[in-house]
């Protein structure tokens, strides 16, 4: 792999405590010069400030805010920590870099005690901020001295971000699979150690249809549409589809779910039987097999039909999934949640406890028009909501992502937390430790040309799951749970991503690495 940015520079990143050690005690014989900012994008007016700062003295350490204390923008900071000190440490002028732990520098500056802190010039132009006044003070109270540098044209790193904001998929993949001590073979490793591992899929089944018709006109007399009806095409979908996918991923599959007495029962049981799903279905024939027909008119979604009871299912149904969640043999329980039936708060709670102890347990709990909560299934491995759902369960609408992350977490107490970003990605929470600098990280889209976004969701619970059943890594779990959910959004139509799609994906994405 090529060497990043923080292998090579690595070294001169420090904690504040080792620095202390290294540079002494207050006053000192070799000056330093202490700068601290956001650094989201290094540009060239704080290259200048750098530069002004080192002129004054020996060392110069630069300081940078730590990503869970950013909050100028919902998306912020959009280069991750590690890698906005290792680009500053990659200037030959910066000697030390800090990753400041906490909201502001005072508790760093107290311990460091630099000579000097240096400002820009526009915390100057006009008068005294009133946070520089409390740095101002912190400095001055043990003899150091704060600097402004001179600058008469002042840079912005958010409007930049705002025209556009930085594309370094690559950079952030490399300093996590860095930091977490893996490398691409290891990620095609536990690619192959998917085969035979078990999951037991619990859900609500959909049927997606497709009823394709050409435009014939509208009536004269009353606002009606008039099209041609040419074919209609099926898919499964739902908690089949990430049956599907965790089947195509090489993992033995058992699929429960409740169905209607109907053709499209008849359907969904073809179908799965013919991937090589075990499914284990629950009849009920006081309701329909729940289908989704959009029409479609030269490309366009025209309208689209439910047939569906979205009402609870009974006690008798209910006893059943219960018995097949406890008898199942399993290495991992999947609760795919749409709201169906299934699932809801008289349900939940049962289903949960009757899965035996010691097995990998996921969920997803997909809101998109109805009232699902991810925070329902609580003390679970892994849990995959997207932004609009983690919003949706905290009624939280103003956060930044990784403040909505923490809370979303702590109220699931979950173990990991994948909440997807669409085309930005996703963010992982792997401890509750909020303030530890390594509680989250980011992992960005490795999408080359978006053909169908539908469904990626499915593919990166399927490929997420059972990764962690092969190395626990929340890290692999999150690449390649995303480079699934890339190669479907590669496909047209909700189809299953097998282990050849997404070993194609790493052998792209390594290449890319090694010749950027």
């Amino acid at each position: 792999m090529t060497i990043s940015l923080t292998e090579q520079f690595g070294h001169k990143i420090k904690t504040p405590e080792d620095l202390r050690a290294i540079i002494g005690p207050h006053p000192r014989d070799k000056k330093v010069i202490m700068c601290h900012g956001v650094f989201d994008v290094v540009h060239p007016g704080h290259v200048r400030h750098l530069i002004y700062a080192k002129s004054k003295a020996d060392i110069l350490v630069a300081s940078v805010t730590a990503d869970r204390h950013i909050d100028k923008g919902a998306y912020r900071p959009h280069v991750p920590q590690e890698l906005r000190a290792a680009t500053l440490a990659a200037f030959e002028i910066v000697d030390y870099v800090v990753i400041d732990r906490n909201p502001t520098p005072l508790e760093n500056i107290s311990l460091l005690q630099p000579d000097y802190f240096a400002k820009g010039y526009e915390y100057n132009a006009n008068q005294v901020h009133p946070k520089t006044a409390e740095e101002m003070e912190v400095i001055e109270g043990y003899g150091g001295e704060v600097i402004f540098t001179p600058g008469d044209i002042v840079y912005s790193s958010s409007k930049l971000i705002d025209l556009a904001p930085p594309v370094i998929k690559l950079e952030k993949l490399m300093t996590l699979m860095e930091r977490e001590k893996i490398n691409f073979d290891d990620l095609r490793r536990t690619l192959i150690g998917m085969a035979n591992k078990r999951v037991h899929v619990v859900g609500d089944t959909i049927v997606d249809s497709l009823t394709q018709c050409a435009m014939i006109g509208g009536q004269t007399k009353t606002p009606t549409m008039s099209v041609l009806y040419e074919g209609r095409t099926e898919y499964v979908g739902g908690a089949g589809i990430v049956a599907k996918h965790l089947r195509s991923a090489g993992a033995e599959v058992v699929f429960s779910t409740v169905l209607g007495d109907d053709p499209l029962k008849e359907f969904v049981l073809k179908d799965l039987k013919s991937c090589g799903v075990d499914v284990r279905p629950v009849i009920d024939k006081t309701r329909p097999t729940t289908n989704k027909n959009a029409v479609v008119v030269g490309g366009y979604r025209l309208l689209k039909i439910d047939t569906l009871d979205n009402r609870s299912i009974t006690n008798g149904i209910l006893a059943d999934i219960k018995e097949l969640v406890r008898v199942v043999p399993t290495d991992a329980v999947v609760f795919s949640d749409f709201r169906h039936g299934i699932f809801n708060r008289r349900t939940i709670s049962g289903l949960i406890s009757s899965i035996a102890d010691g097995v990998y347990r996921v969920a997803d709990s997909q809101v998109a028009s109805r009232w699902g909560n991810i925070t329902e299934f609580r003390d679970f491995d892994l849990i995959t909501p997207n932004e609009r759902e983690a919003r949706f369960a905290l009624a939280d609408q103003d956060s930044g992502i990784r403040p909505l992350a923490s809370s979303l977490y702590d109220a699931a107490q979950c173990k990991t937390l994948i909440l997807k970003l669409g085309d930005r990605g996703v963010l992982t929470c792997k401890s509750g430790e909020h303030e530890s600098l390594d509680s989250f990280f980011s992992v960005d889209s490795f999408v080359d040309r978006v053909v169908d976004a539908v469904g990626a969701g499915d593919a990166l619970l399927a490929y997420a799951t059972l990764a962690m059943l092969v190395s626990a890594s929340p890290a692999e779990a999150t690449i390649l749970g995303t480079m699934a959910a890339s190669c479907e959004c590669e496909s047209d139509g909700n189809i299953p991503i097998t282990v050849d799609d997404v070993m194609a994906k790493i052998d792209s994405v390594e290449k890319q690495i090694r010749y950027a």
